[in-house]
């Protein structure tokens, strides 16, 4: 792995660990000589990641559409802003840029984006691994809907097992590291499609 997608919130939430998570995460992603790719914001957990990142002496690319630039939320002191026109082209960009998905905290963008690339991963378009940084037990309550999925016949248990949750970012890169993808959903397998 190159490069980690990280997705988390816009804002810092409520719980001063998840600031601090997102502090240890960019630090960890840049001191393991990966490139942190995120939505490039300024802002809430974004900001505090890309911040940590290149404090750290990371490479920080974020990936946002001009509209929410001209907003003022960019973040400007990046190694790279790539600026897209849409919020369609700004997941593709990063789907592409990342070699994996880390979620930290976050809204119904941060869940929209990383329920995305699952879906993508478990048909086969990519064979990235997608992770849970569960601070305070933030997601215990998503995981436990994800397993009502599969306990109710709409998912096979392979999909839920390949989502990896853990307590800290480091521990998620360790898991990353040994991740196998379960075989695609109807067969053959296209990890190299586009998406």
């Amino acid at each position: 792995m190159k490069s980690i997608c990280v997705y988390c919130g816009s804002s810092p939430g409520t719980d001063p660990r998840f600031m601090e998570e997102a502090v240890r995460c960019g630090t960890a992603i840049a001191k393991a000589g990966m490139t942190l790719v995120y939505g490039g914001g300024r802002v809430g957990l974004m900001g505090a990641v890309a911040d940590a990142a290149l404090a750290a002496g990371g490479k920080v690319t974020g990936v946002m559409p001009a509209d929410l630039v001209n907003q003022e939320i960019g973040h400007t002191g990046l190694t790279e802003l790539r600026v897209v026109n849409s919020m369609h082209e700004r997941k593709w960009a990063m789907a592409e840029l990342g070699d994996a998905f880390l979620c930290l905290p976050g809204g119904p963008g941060t869940f929209e984006e990383i329920f995305e690339q699952w879906t993508w991963a478990l048909l086969g378009f990519h064979s990235k691994a997608c992770g849970f940084v569960n601070v305070s037990g933030y997601y215990d309550l998503m995981r436990q809907t994800v397993q009502q999925m599969a306990d109710n016949g709409f998912i096979a248990q392979q999909y839920v097992d390949m989502l990896i949750y853990a307590d800290s970012t480091e521990a998620a890169l360790e898991r990353f590291k040994s991740y196998v993808p379960p075989p695609p959903k109807w067969g053959v397998a296209k990890v190299e499609q586009r998406y």
